[in-house]
């Protein structure tokens, strides 16, 4: 959490990546993805998309809160994979956070998976029909 010239209380983002496979790219997002905390995802899933990664995964399992400014950034890396062939997958989605996508239908069809082993079952699928 921090704290603003105004005194106000401002929930903050954390953003670790890891690469698991050769152009597969986790972001574990904690905390809230908002006006004031947007900018970071963006930052990171340019630096990451340089690489051209085959696949980003956001994995938000301790993501507390999304706005549209979050949802935006979640859409705009989305695009961009899509440019450059890859996939974005979500993974871990709260059900609070889940519900902001459902109400807006902004990833109508998104994969969201309900956790890691799923989401490794489908890349793996992916792969093999790609081979």
């Amino acid at each position: 959490m921090v704290i603003n010239e105004q005194g106000e209380k401002k929930m903050s983002l954390s953003i670790s990546s890891e690469m698991k496979e050769p152009g597969v790219y986790f972001l574990h997002l904690a905390g809230s993805l908002d006006t004031n905390t947007f900018m970071s995802l963006e930052k990171r899933a340019e630096e990451i998309l340089a690489m051209t990664p085959r696949a980003i995964v956001l994995d938000m399992k301790e993501l507390d809160y999304i706005s549209s400014m979050g949802v935006r950034a979640v859409l705009k890396t989305r695009k961009a994979m899509q440019e450059i062939g890859g996939k974005l997958a979500l993974v871990n989605v709260q059900p609070g956070v889940k519900k902001v996508f459902e109400i807006i239908n902004a990833l109508p069809s998104q994969r969201i998976f309900s956790n890691i082993q799923e989401l490794d079952n489908y890349l793996d699928q992916m792969q093999k029909n790609v081979r």
